[in-house]
């Protein structure tokens, strides 16, 4: 999808800027602190576990295998279960970042393939069963770890919040025909998960039949594939789908997955990790984690491929024709997606210039440029970045979410909502932008986590009163499936949230939505 190489040129700029790694010396379980006797213990159904109890009101367990390392000849094997162990594990520190190269600032470089494990962290005080929110990261389906959104502030909302690492990238969704894979092994560790989740979310407190999966972005995208995948059937109750719109995304033919594959395969070779007469299969398998991401590349847009078992319908397809999981569903997308990639090349390229704007929509519309010009001249707005931001949010982002909605209204319980907030905070230790990020692409997140890398800059009291009000929002969702706005249906109602008061807004209004319909 455009938007998502967009996306990825504007964060590699990000990371040019910013620099990567972040030094945070993430440690596996097997380095995880002994001890802790004023930790708490929970029983799982492979065997106990201790975590930690801070004076937040929470109790945290991380790095739990979910399921067993998939290491070895289990590389590109579906999850397998997690052996059971005697005695009580020590879950105070997360497990390793799945397999990924460098390159978004929520990623951090790792060549683990020991890596299928999750943390839960849980209000301290237990008060009957809690709604549970599985989180799935975004980072594009390429990086990203679940324990970098700390989750506190929803659990201190009342629910139990579960965050997951699953394989990314080459070793997610790789699909060779040697291999005889789905082609997509991420989304089935994510499932693996859930089903970990319905038999242990008990222990924590947790309501085992009220799970809500929750993603943005990558991860969004992934929701879409487990509100379409049959297999993820009877594993959620609700989903709440951030910033990726179902409708253009959430999977690929198995043409293209396979034209990856063989190019990867290809470049193995070319690199001299296996000979030109090796078979594909011996030729992965014999190759380590670092080989195999240099031979795939960084800025790829993986995603399960449809037509298999495992997704038989492409997640618009699905929609379309009713044939999905149907939950209730909250779904929502930024004002401003865009503002972030084009901010993002700024840091590193310095502003577009005004004579780029013209140029790149001829490049990107073709025949139907002149239309787009017309109705977004550069005299509208401030800057040519700007101009361009705003026409890729609304061809993009807001117009196929709307799409989503609209196809999910049909058949289940659906609320949107747009972020809106207009003073949000920038990344942390960036120059000043030439133009406003608003609610730019990830804006939202700060709102509803608190991250363990220096991203976004602080947040003031005014922002940390709208996260309040949004992570109340979420885990009331969690709990009943509905907010305090109307459902989407009939009126295609979409709430504005923002630090002033809630309210609907103009969305078809606001992003030109008859224009794009009729550009087609």
């Amino acid at each position: 999808m455009r938007h998502m190489r967009s996306a990825s040129k504007g964060f590699t700029a990000v990371v040019l800027a910013l620099g990567t790694g972040f030094g945070l010396g993430l440690a596996g379980p097997a380095q995880a602190a002994a001890g802790n006797g004023a930790g708490s213990i929970v029983g799982t159904t492979d065997g106990a576990v201790r975590g930690t109890v801070d004076g937040d009101g929470v109790r945290s367990f991380q790095g739990i295998p979910y399921a067993a390392p998939p290491v070895g000849g289990l590389r590109w094997s579906p999850p397998r279960p997690a052996a059971p162990w005697t005695g009580v594990r020590e879950a105070t520190a997360p497990g390793s970042p799945c397999a990924q190269p460098k390159g978004l600032p929520i990623g951090i470089p790792s060549e683990a393939e020991d890596c299928l494990y999750l943390n839960v962290t849980t209000p301290a005080q237990r008060a009957g069963k809690r709604p549970v929110i599985v989180w799935i990261h975004g980072g594009s389906l390429m990086f990203g770890s679940g324990d970098l959104y700390g989750p506190k502030r929803l659990a201190a909302e009342g629910a139990v919040v579960v965050s997951v690492n699953y394989r990314l990238g080459v070793m997610g969704f790789l699909a060779d025909p040697a291999l005889r894979t789905s082609g997509g092994l991420g989304l089935e560790d994510q499932q693996a998960a859930l089903r970990w989740v319905r038999a242990n979310a008990g222990a924590f407190g947790g309501d085992p039949a009220n799970v809500t999966v929750m993603g943005e972005s990558g991860g969004g995208y992934s929701v879409c594939g487990h509100l379409a995948s049959p297999k993820s059937a009877g594993l959620f109750d609700r989903a709440i789908v951030q910033s990726a719109p179902c409708a253009t995304g959430g999977s690929r033919t198995r043409e293209a997955a396979e034209a990856e594959a063989e190019a990867t395969v290809k470049n193995l070779r070319t690199m001299g990790a296996c000979t030109e007469d090796e078979h594909a299969e011996s030729c992965l398998r014999g190759a380590d984690a670092a080989t195999l991401m240099e031979a795939y590349g960084t800025w790829k847009e993986p995603r399960p491929v449809a037509g298999t078992d495992l997704l038989p319908l492409a997640p618009a397809e699905a929609l379309r024709t009713g044939r999905f999981n149907r939950v209730p569903v909250l779904i929502g997308v930024n004002h401003d997606e865009e503002r972030g990639m084009i901010l993002g090349q700024e840091l590193a390229a310095g502003p577009m210039a005004a004579e780029a704007y013209e140029p790149a929509i001829r490049e990107e519309f073709g025949s139907r440029a002149d239309a787009v010009l017309a109705r977004y001249p550069l005299s509208r707005f401030g800057s040519a970045g700007e101009a361009l931001a705003t026409v890729r949010t609304d061809h993009a982002w807001s117009v196929p979410t709307m799409d989503t909605a609209k196809l999910l209204s049909r058949w289940t319980p659906t609320r949107m909502f747009e972020f809106s907030e207009r003073d949000t905070p920038w990344w942390a230790g960036s120059k000043a932008p030439s133009f406003q990020p608003r609610a730019q692409h990830m804006a939202e997140l700060p709102y509803l986590f608190d991250f363990r890398i220096p991203l976004f800059e602080e947040m003031t009291e005014k922002q940390r009163a709208l996260g309040k009000r949004m992570t109340g929002t979420w885990v009331n969702f969690a709990e009943s499936g509905k907010t305090d706005w109307p459902a989407f249906r009939g009126r295609g109602y979409v709430q504005s949230l923002t630090s002033g008061p809630w309210k609907r807004t103009e969305f078809l209004r606001d992003h030109d939505y008859t224009f794009w319909k009729d550009l087609g």
